[in-house]
């Protein structure tokens, strides 16, 4: 089953935000706002469907392992 990824990012109610953590000149997170993922998104759906299996992982993190 192919979730939808979160198109806004969702601050932590409990612990430090990770964003925050991160230093914003990493070239991995100028990287990550630079990727179109709706297009993942879009290209890997055929691939999943919604009445069987498991819920999927995000192709964010998927597309994300890869790259590293």
């Amino acid at each position: 089953m192919l979730i939808p990824s979160k198109a806004f990012h969702q601050p932590n109610l409990f612990e430090t935000d990770l964003l925050l953590q991160l230093d914003p000149s990493d070239p991995l997170l100028k990287l990550s706002t630079v990727i179109s993922w709706h297009e993942f998104d879009e290209a890997f759906s055929i691939h999943y469907t919604e009445d069987t299996g498991a819920p999927s992982k995000p192709i964010r993190l998927m597309v994300g392992l890869l790259i590293l």
